[in-house]
């Protein structure tokens, strides 16, 4: 699985950005996909996921700005972000689980992805 992610840039504070993941197989509709995030310094930190049964879940840091969603007609899964801050200033990394999973089923930790994409950045300017 290659996974292609764009839509980062620069931003100022309270703007929005969509980033984009595309993948490639024809079974993309059974992927669980997950977007995580690495601040300068810090360690990589899960964002949000969504199944494909379309169970989404975000990180309280983000909740309420960031929507994870998925179109399976195009391979892609997007990250909305919203109302943007300083502290969401990172690379942000999509990542796809092939494993078989119940539709339900969310993949949050890092190590459950054996898949991931390049990373695209986003900067937020105070």
């Amino acid at each position: 699985v290659q996974l292609q992610a764009s839509g980062g840039g620069l931003v100022q504070t309270g703007g929005s950005l969509r980033l984009s993941c595309t993948a490639s197989g024809r079974t993309f509709s059974s992927y669980a996909m997950g977007w995580f995030r690495q601040a300068p310094g810090k360690e990589r930190e899960f964002v949000a996921a969504i199944s494909w049964g379309y169970i989404t879940d975000v990180a309280d840091s983000v909740k309420g700005r960031f929507t994870i969603f998925r179109d399976n007609a195009k391979n892609t899964v997007y990250l909305q972000m919203n109302s943007l801050k300083p502290e969401d200033t990172a690379v942000y990394s999509c990542a796809a689980d092939r494993s078989r999973r119940a539709g339900s089923e969310l993949v949050t930790e890092i190590d459950e992805y054996a898949y991931w994409g390049q990373g695209t950045q986003v900067t937020v300017s105070s």
